[in-house]
C-alpha cells in the first residue's frame, strides 16, 4: 500500500498519509475483523486464518492468531507454521511483518513497522519491514520497532524495547533492549511438541 507523495501529505496538519484506496481497504478490514473475529473463542484459529487470507495475508495452516490481536493491514502480514500472535498483540503492519515458523508474540506485544521523520518539517510517515525469526519470542508487552530483525531463537523480555536487530539465540531485556545471556535451548523432547503457544 502506497504512502501519499510527500509533497501532498501534511500529517502535521492532519493530512492523509495514505491513498483513499488504502484507507477504504483498512476500514473494511477493521469492520470485518470486529464483526466476524474479535469476539470468537480461542479455538477458532482456522476461521481467523481464513479472514486474514481473504484480505491478503499469508498465513500457514498451523498458525495461531488470537481474536483480540489487532492487525493494521493483512496485506503486509506473513505468519509461518506454528507461529503465534497472542492476545491483544498489536501488529502495526505498515510495512511487511513476517513471523517465521514457531515464533511467538505474547500478550500485549507491539510490533510496529511505522514511524515519522521527526526532522522533516512535514513530519512524513515512513515504514520499514520487521522479521521475527524462527523460534524467537517477543514477551508480554514488549515493543519491536520499524526495520528490526529479531534473530532466530532470540528472546525480547517482557516490556523490552527493540530498536535495533537482535542477535540469534540471545536473551534481551530493557529499554533499549540489551543482551544479557545466550539462549541455550534443550531439544531433548520431540521438537514437534513445541508447536503451541
Amino acid at each position: 500500500m502506497n504512502i501519499v507523495d510527500a509533497s501532498k501529505s501534511e500529517p502535521w496538519r492532519g493530512g492523509a498519509s495514505f491513498t483513499l484506496g488504502n484507507r477504504i481497504y483498512r476500514l473494511v478490514w477493521t469492520m470485518t475483523w470486529r464483526l466476524l473475529a474479535s469476539w470468537t473463542p480461542p479455538f477458532l484459529y482456522g476461521w481467523r486464518r481464513l479472514l486474514l487470507r481473504l484480505f491478503g495475508a499469508k498465513v500457514a495452516s498451523t498458525a495461531h492468531i488470537y481474536s483480540s490481536a489487532q492487525i493494521w493491514s493483512p496485506l503486509n502480514l506473513e505468519v509461518g507454521e506454528f507461529a503465534c500472535i497472542g492476545p491483544k498483540v498489536i501488529v502495526y503492519s505498515m510495512a511487511r511483518v513476517t513471523f517465521a515458523p514457531h515464533s511467538l508474540a505474547s500478550q500485549g506485544a507491539h510490533i510496529c513497522a511505522g514511524t515519522h521523520d521527526i526532522e522533516d518539517v512535514h513530519f512524513q510517515l515512513g515504514a520499514s519491514p520487521i522479521v521475527v525469526g524462527y523460534r524467537a519470542w517477543i514477551a508480554a508487552e514488549a515493543f519491536v520497532g520499524p526495520g528490526v530483525t529479531v534473530g532466530d531463537g532470540a528472546v525480547l523480555g517482557a516490556r523490552g524495547c527493540a530498536f535495533r536487530d537482535l542477535e540469534p539465540w540471545t536473551v534481551y531485556v530493557g529499554n533499549p533492549a540489551r543482551a544479557i545471556k545466550p539462549r541455550n535451548v534443550r531439544f531433548a523432547d520431540d521438537v514437534s511438541k513445541a508447536s503451541q503457544c
